[in-house]
């Protein structure tokens, strides 16, 4: 699932968000929406983001504190026929927004 979509700030950043049992994934235009966990509450914080794979805290109903969890973009990605490695090159930080 994938629609054209101006939230980036700028060109290199990349935006996360969840909402109704979707994460979303916004960058160049495009805003990917796949599937959630069942429990997901909101993305807090993005850790790490290497190249597609990101480590993000997460909060879920189930869970007081926040947990690390891990998304690959690559499978994805291809899932939608999207070049991956033409995707991600320009992207060098991604933060957590909700509208």
């Amino acid at each position: 699932m994938e629609e054209r979509n101006n939230m980036e700030t700028n060109e290199s950043e990349a935006v996360l968000s969840s909402g109704e049992g979707f994460t979303a994934f916004n960058f160049g235009g495009y805003h990917i929406r796949f599937r959630a966990p069942y429990s997901l509450e909101r993305y807090v914080d993005v850790v790490k983001w290497d190249d597609g794979y990101l480590v993000v805290m997460a909060k879920y109903s189930h869970n007081a504190e926040p947990e690390e969890e891990y998304i690959d973009l690559k499978p994805i990605l291809a899932g939608l026929y999207i070049d991956s490695d033409a995707f991600l090159k320009p992207i060098k930080t991604v933060r957590v927004a909700y509208a």
